[in-house]
């Protein structure tokens, strides 16, 4: 597996954990309750099966600096920057044409750097796989068995079984369903043979790099300029000219759901969660003996369950009375306040906040 790279995807902004995470500090650079931010255990997870010369970031320039001090060992040359978000399509693209120059026989995980994993030995043992897999011309991803009708997650349709790498069968995808409603989520759950997409994937540049000509023409036509000028004086120049050419597109739409030769290994076991709203953090973290989640310095609570309590203030007493299934999360200039059950919205306040003006609270 000399030939294997890690790439990380490290640009988003996670708008869904507003007001903790921020356009100045997305969600991979918080700790949640760990003493390592998100975006360090993603570089963790991968000690023992990637070096560090072979674990490439791809993130926003604003970021970058951020990134670097907390993984410092990583090469900095190794750190890909955009320089405007244009979507996952653009990142992996980017991510192979600099792999197909330096090793063309290369084959690369595409990795999230905000996501949870907490089984490392098994994640380790997918990715082995998963390669193998990748040599026989696949291109693979990971599905999470889904354990509720999730509406915040894309599905992937297993087809028949295409065989078995090290004890772990992968299978043919047969479509991908992006986001669907609680009644389909339910239904497809009930058929049984579908998986949440965990947004990881595992394939050969060359084959990557085929599919983007096939399906993404102009994107390939671009990549293949900034590859060409790459590494020269001219590079960074090509760079910055041509990625505003770039349509934003999902690696998902943009090449999964339209190829052919998709494989799905199912990732049971792997202890996955995408932290994609404060309600997650009940999956995760542990709570107290009230089913209270409590990440402040200081609080008192009576007759008080099922809540979040989050606070990087020192000083500061949280005190809550009467509480059930609410979370609140409490910032220097922001304080939110919502029930469990509408976490997810908080997406649609910070899209609110944008289009009235209030972009210093984000």
């Amino acid at each position: 597996m000399q030939d294997y790279y890690a790439v990380i995807m490290a640009g988003g902004g996670g708008t869904r954990l507003w007001p903790l995470s921020r356009q100045s500090r997305p969600k991979q650079m918080l700790r949640l309750g760990h003493r390592r931010s998100l975006f360090q255990q993603a570089v963790e997870r991968l000690e023992g099966l990637f070096p560090p010369e072979r674990i490439l970031v791809v993130t926003a320039r604003e970021q970058a600096p951020q990134l670097q001090a907390q993984a410092p060992h990583l090469l900095p040359q190794n750190f890909l920057l955009e320089p405007m978000p244009k979507g996952t399509a653009s990142v992996v693209g980017l991510a192979a044409t600099v792999l197909a120059r330096q090793n063309p026989r290369s084959a690369m995980a595409v990795l999230t750097a905000d996501h949870l994993i907490q089984n490392t030995v098994h994640f380790h043992r997918l990715l082995r796989a998963a390669y193998n897999v990748a040599q026989e011309g696949y291109l693979v991803t990971l599905g999470v068995l889904p354990t509720y009708p999730a509406t915040g997650y894309g599905y992937i349709q297993r087809g028949e079984q295409l065989g078995e790498q090290d004890g772990l069968p992968f299978y043919r995808v047969i479509r991908f369903k992006e986001k669907p409603d609680e009644v389909t989520a339910r239904a497809m759950i009930e058929a049984g043979g579908f998986d949440w997409n965990s947004g990881m994937f595992i394939w050969r540049v060359d084959r990557i790099l085929e599919e983007f000509q096939r399906w993404m023409p102009d994107l390939a036509a671009i990549l293949s300029r900034i590859g060409e000028a790459w590494g020269t004086p001219e590079g960074q120049a090509t760079l910055e000219h041509l990625w505003p050419r770039i349509h934003p597109e999902t690696i998902d739409y943009g090449i999964m759901e339209r190829a052919d030769r998709v494989a799905v290994l199912p990732a049971e076991g792997l202890g996955w969660n995408d932290v994609g709203s404060w309600d997650s953090l009940f999956e995760v973290l542990p709570q107290d003996e009230h089913g209270n989640l409590v990440l402040a310095e200081e609080t008192s609570l009576l007759e008080t369950r099922g809540t979040l309590l989050l606070s990087e203030q020192q000083g500061r007493l949280i005190a809550a009375i009467g509480l059930e299934d609410v979370v609140v999360v409490d910032t220097p200039d922001v304080l939110l306040i919502c029930k469990r059950s509408q976490a997810q919205k908080v997406r649609e306040m910070v899209k609110i906040l944008s289009q009235s003006g209030k972009t210093h609270y984000l």
